[in-house]
Order: C-alpha cells, then sequence, then structure tokens
C-alpha cells in the first residue's frame, strides 16, 4: 500500500467520523470498498441510520416511505467491522490527546479525525417564532431531519388544511408541493424577487411560480413574513404577517430558508475557520493534517456547496486517499435537481452569474425554460424548467467540457419531438450524484439492484426516470388534476 502522508495506515490506526448524513456514508462505503486497514467509529447525533435527506420530500409526500430512503443498516455497518453509536453528540475535539468527548462524558481516541457535521438550519427574524424558553412556536416546523418530517406528517392532514412554506428555494418548493399533494392548501414567502433565485433567472422563476400556482401553490415573491399573530379563537389558525402589510392564516409553519455549515466543533479546537471548515485539496484542515471534512461543514478554495454531488466527490477522493491513491480534490461542478412531483427543475452550474454566451428556449404558456450558458463552445451552466427530455445529453455535454458546434447548443434545447434522442452512450454519465453511467446502470438487472451497486438514484433522486428505463422499468405515474388557486390573503388584523 502507498504510504499516505508520510506513513501507512495500519489497523491500529483509529480513524473517527463525526456525522452520519449522506457524505459519511459514502465516506465509510468508499472505505470499505478499498478495504482501509483501521478501526473506525461513526458517531450520529440522530438515533436512526443514515438516510436520504434529499428524498425527505418525497416521504412527506407520500411517494416514498421512509424504510425506502435508509442508506445503510446497522448491521451492515457491523458486518464490516465499522463502529456505529446513534443517537450520540460529541461535546468537543481535543487535539492534544487526540480524542473527541461526547456529552455522556465518554472520550473516543483517534488518530485521524473526519467531521461530516452538515449544516444547520437558521432561524429567519420573525417576531413570535420563538417562545421565551427558546422554543419554537406550536405552529411553526423545521425541515431538516427525518424526525422534522414525522412530526409534520402526525399533523396532516386533519389539523393542517393551510400552510405557509418560509422559502422558495429547492427545499421550499419541494416541501410547498408535497404539502399540497397531501391536500394541504399552501402559500409560499420567498423574500426573493423569483422562486430559486439562487438558481434561476427571474424569466424561469416566475415561470416556475405560475406552474406552482397551476397545481394549486399560491406563491408570493418580493415579501418576507415578519411577525406571528396568534389569533384569540382556541384552535384556530395563526396569522403570519409580511413586510407589505398582508396577514396569511395558516394552521402550521415550515421554515426551509437558509441553512449554514456547522463549525462549531471545529471552531472550538481551534481548526481554521471561515464560513466552512477550511480544507485544503488533502480535504484536511490546514491548523492539524489529521483532521478532515467534508460535505456540507467543508470549505474549499473558498466555497461552501451545500449539493450532494460535491459532498459524494469529497468522501470518495479522500476515502482513496486513506486507502492508498495519491489523489487531490480540485473542486466539483455543481448539479441541483427539484424533487417534486410535476415538477422539472435541473440546474448544472452558476447559470444566473456564469458569464458566457446565452442560448435560450423559453414558452410561458406551457410551462417550460432552457438556458445554456456557453464560453468557447463549451456549456458552462444550465438550467431547465420544464422540460428535462435533454438533460442527459446536456449533462454529458458540460461533465466532459465538450466543445460544441454552432448550431448544437441550440439543437439541445429543441422539444424531443423535433428531432428523437439518440440512446445514450454507456459512457454518458445519468446520476451526477454518484458518478454514475448509462452502461453501469444497463448492466444491472432491475432498478433495486443499480441502487444497490452504483447508488444511482440514491441522491437527489432527478436521474430515476432515466435509470428505470435503461433496466426496463418504466415508471407509471398517476395524472394529478391541478387545483384551482385561491385567494388567502387577508388584510391586517386590527
Amino acid at each position: 500500500m502507498r504510504p499516505l502522508g508520510g506513513r501507512s495506515a495500519t489497523p491500529r490506526e483509529r480513524l473517527v467520523v463525526v456525522g452520519h448524513g449522506m457524505a459519511a456514508t459514502r465516506f465509510v462505503e468508499q472505505l470499505v470498498a478499498g478495504g482501509y486497514p483501521g478501526h473506525v467509529t461513526v458517531i450520529g447525533e440522530e438515533p436512526v441510520p443514515a438516510y436520504n435527506r434529499i428524498l425527505l420530500s418525497a416521504v412527506l409526500e407520500g411517494t416514498h416511505d421512509a424504510s425506502a430512503i435508509r442508506l445503510r443498516s446497522p448491521e451492515w455497518y457491523a458486518e464490516h467491522g465499522v463502529e456505529l453509536r446513534l443517537g450520540t453528540r460529541v461535546l468537543t475535539v481535543d487535539r492534544e490527546h487526540g480524542d473527541v468527548m461526547l456529552v455522556d462524558g465518554t472520550c473516543v481516541p483517534f488518530d485521524r479525525l473526519v467531521l461530516a457535521t452538515g449544516a444547520i438550519p437558521t432561524l429567519p427574524p420573525i417576531r413570535g417564532l420563538v417562545r421565551p424558553d427558546g422554543s419554537l412556536h406550536p405552529r411553526v416546523h423545521a425541515f431538516r431531519s427525518l424526525a422534522d418530517c414525522e412530526r409534520l406528517l402526525a399533523v396532516l392532514p386533519v389539523d393542517a388544511a393551510r400552510a405557509v412554506v418560509i422559502g422558495g428555494g429547492l427545499l421550499g418548493l419541494q416541501v410547498a408541493r408535497a404539502l399540497s399533494v397531501r391536500g394541504v392548501a399552501t402559500e409560499v414567502v420567498e423574500g426573493g424577487d423569483t422562486v430559486l433565485s439562487r438558481q434561476v433567472t427571474p424569466a424561469a422563476g416566475t415561470i416556475l411560480a405560475r406552474s406552482l400556482t397551476q397545481l394549486g401553490t399560491t406563491v408570493y415573491t418580493g415579501a418576507r413574513a415578519t411577525k406571528l399573530i396568534d389569533h384569540p379563537e382556541e384552535g384556530g389558525p395563526i396569522g403570519v404577517q409580511l413586510d407589505n402589510g398582508f396577514v396569511l392564516d395558516a394552521d402550521l409553519i415550515v421554515l426551509t430558508a437558509g441553512g449554514r455549515p456547522s463549525v462549531a466543533l471545529a471552531r472550538g479546537a481551534g481548526l481554521q475557520v471561515r464560513r466552512g471548515i477550511v480544507v485544503d485539496e488533502h480535504l484536511a484542515s490546514p491548523t492539524d493534517p489529521r483532521i478532515h471534512a467534508i460535505g456540507d461543514c467543508a470549505q474549499h478554495a473558498g466555497q461552501v456547496t451545500g449539493f450532494v454531488p460535491p459532498a459524494w466527490e469529497q468522501a470518495v477522493v479522500l476515502a482513496q486517499r486513506l486507502c492508498g491513491a495519491d489523489l487531490d480534490y480540485r473542486g466539483s461542478r455543481n448539479v441541483a435537481r427539484l424533487r417534486a412531483t410535476d415538477l422539472e427543475v435541473a440546474v448544472l452550474g452558476d447559470p444566473v452569474a456564469e458569464p458566457g454566451e446565452i442560448v435560450e428556449v423559453s414558452n410561458p404558456v406551457a410551462g417550460k425554460h432552457s438556458r445554456l450558458v456557453v464560453r468557447d463552445g463549451v456549456i458552462v451552466a444550465a438550467a431547465l424548467v420544464g422540460d428535462l427530455s435533454r438533460v442527459g445529453l446536456i449533462t454529458q455535454a458540460y461533465d466532459r467540457g465538450t466543445v460544441l458546434g454552432v448550431r448544437e447548443p441550440g439543437d439541445l434545447l429543441l422539444p424531443e419531438t423535433a428531432a428523437p434522442l439518440a440512446p445514450l452512450p454507456d459512457d454518458a454519465e445519468v446520476c451526477a450524484c454518484a458518478g454514475v453511467t448509462a452502461g453501469a446502470v444497463r448492466a444491472c438487472g432491475s432498478l433495486a439492484e443499480a441502487q444497490e451497486r452504483t447508488r444511482a438514484t440514491t441522491g437527489c433522486g432527478g436521474c430515476t426516470q432515466v435509470c428505470s428505463r435503461l433496466v426496463g422499468e418504466v415508471p407509471v405515474r398517476e395524472p394529478r388534476e391541478p387545483r384551482e388557486p385561491r385567494e388567502v390573503v387577508s388584510p391586517v388584523r386590527s
């Protein structure tokens, strides 16, 4: 085995992973696959095994059972000799003594430490959101964990006929659509000029908001919630006052706006921290090379990603390094998908800010908008709303940096009926989250086998349709009748 960091990993090396989310799970999977000889301990704060957070909205919507989004069982860890401690929180990291202290006073020694602590939600500045004892208002729900999802499901639909979702980003729209599918009259409040303002242009955001309205979800942009108003009626709705003076009545409020890297442990240990935990090309802290960070908590080259594909790529690179490979992490391209029934959105890179020549096709009547940013003939960013028929080919060109001909960017945005799609070649990447090719999926006998062998569809879930077709399983979805949007804005109560 090639020496790593000046010495070989030995069976006596004690590796501790703090965090048990998607990045940590991918990291441990890769350690197992690479034959890492050390002893691995994984410490997770939640009492349940790791699950796919991206698909929590699918559980809320009812298209997935909670058990279906679990990543690995405790038995899998035990089978591969990995010590898994669930329902346990790390209190401090002691670099001098080389151990982490748990809240119960137990110290777990390490020779190498990986921080995969993820991100924590930030509370918007809304008066009345937090009670004097520090707890959230009983009608307010966060949506970051499986426990949050289960608490929300417990009040649906009997106790929640109306909901207000704070935040019109990817998570906010997924939650809003899930509630709407559950029969809850849902409204979205977004402070930006359009929904998904960080991912798509105003034109695309407007089309997406119109599509949501047609599906029964009312969207308010350019407005911020400022105050919760408890009405005097026992068991009645509460009011959400906006900065424009209107009040929205709601039985529940869901917070999806904002999150920040979880860096408290790193800061307490004296590691270099800016927005996230600073790491170098080895995903190691410049303060202490024994300590690494991956996923939402890590900051590499000044960037904090917050998406699944970079987190998984970091996990793969670090695991392979610890297994002896001479690899560096050079950054990742971001790929984001909106996981919601009847809403199709894919974003590659930064189509809002990336410089280049713009190729756009827009059909607001049909609810479709496509945008490519091309520089020197190469797609450097893209946003597709309402039509993902060409997302596989576009992603392939984007990932490979393919130099396109003069007409090719425009041809890629033509509807499928205008020019039949050629079959995806075996080396075309179909799952950006896990880096899985069409050939790898075709080699599987079923979608379940593809999920187990390649992890395809277990990230954002956006490639499920493509992967299903590659293995000959075409999922059939019942058509849904859109509900008429309703007016629920009322004047400010005196």
